[in-house]
């Protein structure tokens, strides 16, 4: 089991997230159902604006190896991201750090190095997702 705090979620959750995060944004203090640190693979979050650039939809769309990080840690307020690598994902979720960023106690290198063994944790069990619950072929009409 990998040390991080980070579980893998299906697209049906994630849904039902970003909607309860939708319906409690008009509140002053929200309070999401279920607070942590989520992981989703093969998707991908887009955002379009419509009603004249005014109101912002935001919706998952499948997409091959493609992240999309979720953190609401404390509970009230949900951050999401899309990455393409895993690896960006789970630094994204451990340090609240873009791999971009720089920071005096850790930057990307360094922490890829030394999670190694986590890293590969999470690509097994994404490896093990994949065997037990294979793509749909989309039928031809």
């Amino acid at each position: 089991m990998p040390k991080f705090d980070i579980n893998l979620i299906s697209p049906d959750r994630a849904k039902a997230m970003l909607t309860e995060y939708k319906e409690q944004r008009k509140n002053s203090v929200p309070h999401l159902a279920h607070p942590g640190r989520y992981l989703l693979p093969d998707y991908k979050l887009t955002r379009r604006r419509a009603a004249f650039k005014i109101v912002k939809h935001t919706f998952l769309t499948p997409h091959y190896k493609s992240y999309v990080a979720m953190d609401s840690d404390n509970g009230h307020t949900l951050w999401f991201h899309n990455f393409g690598s895993l690896t960006e994902a789970l630094f994204w979720l451990e340090t609240g750090l873009k791999i971009s960023d720089t920071d005096s106690h850790s930057n990307y290198k360094d922490w890829v190095t030394s999670h190694t063994d986590e890293i590969a944790v999470y690509k097994d069990l994404l490896r093990e997702q994949k065997h037990k619950h294979p793509a749909k072929k989309k039928l031809k009409k």
